[in-house]
């Protein structure tokens, strides 16, 4: 063993987890919540100027007084919890082994601004597929770790934790599980993560699935790194992803801000719960147009306006709104664009919600994904496609990886 693989696996107990929030904390919120000083109204009748005044009065008045944190305590414990000491670093995950014999072992990997909260829903169908329109062949045991920084893992000490030492640390989980084949899934940070474990390929990792594909041709980033058009030789679905991928580069503030000033922002999110709320609404504006229409009292597919705060109180209640967003830096010192190609050996399959805020084009998408098995192109759902709808979500997986079986 090597001394990094020694280290990854120096203390290799499992300790069963269990959530417990005390009061005085949950006591400590509503009184923050109830007492917070909104700024005047935006002067605009849009979002350009970010998430609006009456979006986030309509969360705040329910966060205040339709919410309890101990339902979603109560979700959490009736699932198996873990902890366990990777590289250093408490990983918390949860377990769920599928009740059929040959089930085919799972790791899904959440992003920001979510949480293993989101993944919830999934559970049920990828587990128990013949109780959700599935067949019995179509089984994974699933396991769903919190990325370190976020909810219940510890919170890095020290720089270094980016996708691809978090990707070493899922392969020791996974090997610490017993799991000798296995796949990996991922979106938003979940498919840097996801495409890192690719490229390691750890023994045990039989092919990945994201749902938001890392494919921009190099040469395409250095037109929207300068500014430039888009070259008029791509198709228009070339054209459409550099589009998308040239208004995310340079519009979502959110990123910029935690990629270079994590410490900065986090002092506001630490300190107040509905500036935290906000902030972590303002994802993209797809979402967030959404999530207003939710809390306005209009229904954004499987996520209810308590699914939504079961996710950000549990950023409140950790206190993990700073160290989450350090991944951001954490990438940025990397040097690494976020939506370079994936450059992934491994069967790989990917599936585009057509409300992403960038949609892969197959042509990027088989340059960057090596061995690419399947590419599907869903008939709705977005960036929190698990969570917003959950059963199509878990048939595209089982889709994706019925050929590695």
């Amino acid at each position: 063993m090597s001394t990094d693989a020694a280290a990854m696996n120096a203390d290799p107990a499992v300790r069963p987890f269990r959530v417990d929030i005390a009061e005085e904390a949950i006591v400590d919120l509503g009184r923050r919540i109830a007492a917070w000083r909104p700024p005047e109204r935006e002067p605009v009748d849009d979002q350009s100027q970010g998430v609006q005044l009456a979006a986030v009065q309509d969360l705040a008045n329910y966060w205040a007084s339709g919410y309890d944190w101990r339902g979603c305590e109560a979700k959490l414990n009736a699932l198996p919890q873990f902890i366990t000491s990777i590289d250093g670093l408490d990983v918390h995950f949860i377990h769920v082994r599928s009740p059929e014999r040959n089930a085919l072992p799972l790791i899904v990997s959440h992003g920001w601004p979510g949480s293993v909260i989101e993944q919830l829903k999934i559970i049920g169908p990828l587990t128990n597929p013949t109780g959700h329109g599935g067949s019995a062949p179509d089984a994974f045991d699933v396991v769903i770790p919190s990325l370190p920084g976020y909810g219940f893992s510890g919170k890095p000490a020290a720089p270094g934790w980016d996708p691809a030492r978090i990707a070493r640390a899922w392969a020791v989980l996974m090997d610490r599980l017993g799991y000798t084949r296995y796949v990996a899934q991922g979106g938003d940070w979940g498919t840097a993560i996801t495409a890192a474990m690719g490229r390691q390929a750890p023994a045990g990792l039989a092919g990945i699935h994201v749902n938001f594909a890392q494919m921009v041709p190099p040469a395409i980033l250095g037109h929207i790194r300068n500014g430039d058009p888009a070259p008029a030789d791509l198709s228009d679905a070339e054209k459409r992803a550099y589009g998308q991928v040239a208004f995310a580069t340079y519009h979502r503030g959110y990123g910029v801000i935690q990629g270079t000033r994590p410490q900065t922002i986090g002092y506001s999110l630490a300190d107040t719960p509905v500036g935290l709320a906000a902030w972590l609404m303002d994802h993209d504006p797809g979402t967030y147009e959404h999530l207003a229409a939710l809390f306005a009292g209009q229904p954004y597919g499987a996520i209810t306006r308590d699914d939504w705060l079961d996710n950000t109180s549990l950023y409140w209640l950790t206190n993990t709104a700073t160290s989450a967003a350090r991944l951001y830096w954490q990438q940025a010192v990397t040097g690494h664009n976020f939506y370079a190609p994936a450059d992934v050996s491994l069967p790989a399959a990917v599936t585009v919600f057509p409300e992403e805020y960038v949609h892969a084009p197959r042509s990027w998408t088989e340059q960057a994904y090596h061995n690419l098995t399947y590419f599907h192109e869903a008939g709705k759902g977005g960036h929190f496609a698990a969570w917003e709808q959950p059963q199509l979500f878990s048939e595209e997986l089982r889709a994706a990886f019925r050929t590695l079986r």
